[in-house]
């Protein structure tokens, strides 16, 4: 997957230490679990030619985390580009 700069970008993470660099948006949210208020960052990736021909023939998205315990996440498709 490719790092896209997604809509209404607030920040960018990680260029700092040396990283490619991951633009983000940050929000605020109402969870029925976590209560009012829960900040959350939203990021855009795109599949390059080979993942989304895999993806378009059932194969699953894979999330890797950092560490032990995960953070609350959700995975949304984000907006047809005009």
């Amino acid at each position: 997957m490719d790092i896209g700069s997604i809509e209404g970008v607030t920040r960018i993470c990680g260029e700092s230490q040396g990283f490619l660099g991951l633009p983000l948006r940050d929000g605020v949210r109402v969870c029925s679990v976590a209560g009012q208020q829960v900040p959350f960052m939203t990021t855009a990736w795109f599949p390059n030619e080979d993942e989304l021909a895999a993806l378009n023939a059932g194969a699953a998205i894979h999330v890797q985390i950092d560490g032990t315990v995960p953070a609350p996440m959700m995975l949304t498709v984000g907006p047809v580009p005009e």
